[in-house]
């Protein structure tokens, strides 16, 4: 494993530099008696600190300022090529993995790695050699971050959906293999970051909701991922709101998730040809007894009655449930991405729009805006690899 100041967390300098670095990357260039203020260090100490982030490859000089008057300081700004980080994306047939400079700037991404996710140890070694063969030069490679769906614990590496020992975590096994930091996260909380990121942190108050297969949400607060107690914040789609008799896999009725996910979708969809409705889809389904969501993404856009007023329903749905977490939060941002978002655009947004002004509080959503994933497909894995860096820097 590459090893440098960024594995020491209780060495003084080591803290030092990592503050710099993390202003560098939030606020851009700065010069010395800048940082000297910001980081609350000396002019001498700032000065060694900085020389040896230019000489790790962290920093590099980038000129003069352009104060006017006397002699113009140098000012400095991180090195871009001072390491890639890789966000991994694990879905239920595919991996996607988007690579990124230090700054965070995309340098490449692939959605099409096929690979199926199993509960052994043996599946985590196909990760990394899929991983290895996808990635060129594998050296420049600080850090990997996974996103992965179901409960994940980020402070242990534990996935209840996949782990298959707690002595050996998915964490642990690919950090073997690779030779580099690992670390793993929800798929919601790493779009939510990544799109906080993405905005370049000038919304400090951020929910972003995950309508895929499921329905899941991250929560930014004051600048800051939040998890609650136990690590298991954001499980919007379970909450008790619709009167619809449906179990949720949960077990419970009524969840949102059973009227406002990819799951409810098939079953809304399905339901109605069911029952005689005309549609596109009669043919698929009277051949297979089915339709899945590529077949109702494709019929949305055929302008497909049955699959549009379905995703219609669904956006009514999220919007009322929606309307009750701006009452809670008053955001400064609502995000809408994953699977169905992308897919629906604005036959869900509009529904989603009309509920929350129906359902909200005015003084609640005054200040609130509310848009689609600006990320799309690359929310998660970029998320990923910024939450990797962020943790070998100890910003979260």
């Amino acid at each position: 494993m590459r090893y440098t100041f960024l594995d020491k967390k209780d060495n003084k300098n080591s803290i030092l530099k990592k503050n710099i670095l993390y202003l560098s990357i939030g606020q851009g260039t700065h010069s010395i008696a800048e940082l000297s203020e910001a980081i609350g260090a000396s002019i001498p100490t700032t000065t060694k600190l900085v020389q040896e982030l230019i000489q790790e490859g962290f920093l590099v000089e980038l000129g003069k300022s352009g104060t006017s008057g006397g002699r113009r300081p140098a000012i400095y700004g991180l090195n871009p090529e001072a390491g890639h980080f890789v966000g991994v994306d694990i879905r239920n047939s595919h991996v996607s993995v988007a690579v990124t400079d230090f700054k965070g700037s995309l340098l490449d991404f692939r959605d099409d790695i096929s690979f199926r996710m199993e509960r052994s140890e043996e599946s985590v070694h196909i990760i990394a050699q899929r991983l290895r063969q996808a990635i060129g030069d594998w050296d420049k490679v600080m850090g990997v971050g996974l996103s992965m769906t179901g409960r994940v614990n980020p402070v242990t590496g534990y996935s209840y959906s996949y782990s298959f020992d707690p002595e050996r975590t998915i964490e642990k096994v690919l950090e073997e293999d690779l030779g580099v930091h690992v670390t793993m996260e929800n798929d919601s909380r790493a779009m939510t970051y990544g799109e906080y990121l993405d905005s370049l942190g000038t919304k400090k108050n951020v929910l972003f909701v995950n309508v895929s297969w499921g329905l899941g949400m991250g929560i930014i607060m004051d600048g800051h991922l939040y998890y609650g107690t136990s690590g298991f914040s954001g499980e919007f789609g379970h909450f008790h709101l619709l009167d619809n008799g449906q179990m949720c896999r949960c077990g419970k009725i009524g969840c949102l998730e059973t009227g406002a996910s990819g799951s409810a979708l098939v079953r809304m969809v399905c339901e109605q040809l069911r029952s005689g409705s005309a549609s596109s889809l009669v043919p698929k389904f009277k051949e297979e007894g089915r339709v899945n969501l590529n077949d109702i993404f494709a019929a949305i856009k055929q302008e497909d009655t049955v699959a549009i007023e379905a995703v219609e329903t669904l956006g009514t749905n999220l919007g009322k449930g929606l309307a009750g977490l701006i009452n809670i939060f008053n955001p400064e941002l609502v995000v809408i991405g994953g699977k169905v978002a992308m897919a629906a655009g604005d036959y869900l947004m509009l529904p989603i729009r009309t509920a929350i002004r129906r359902h909200v509080l005015n003084i609640a959503n005054k200040d609130t805006s509310i848009r689609l994933s600006k990320l799309k497909t690359t929310a998660a894995p970029l998320g990923a690899a910024m939450l990797v860096r962020s943790r070998m820097l100890g910003i979260l």
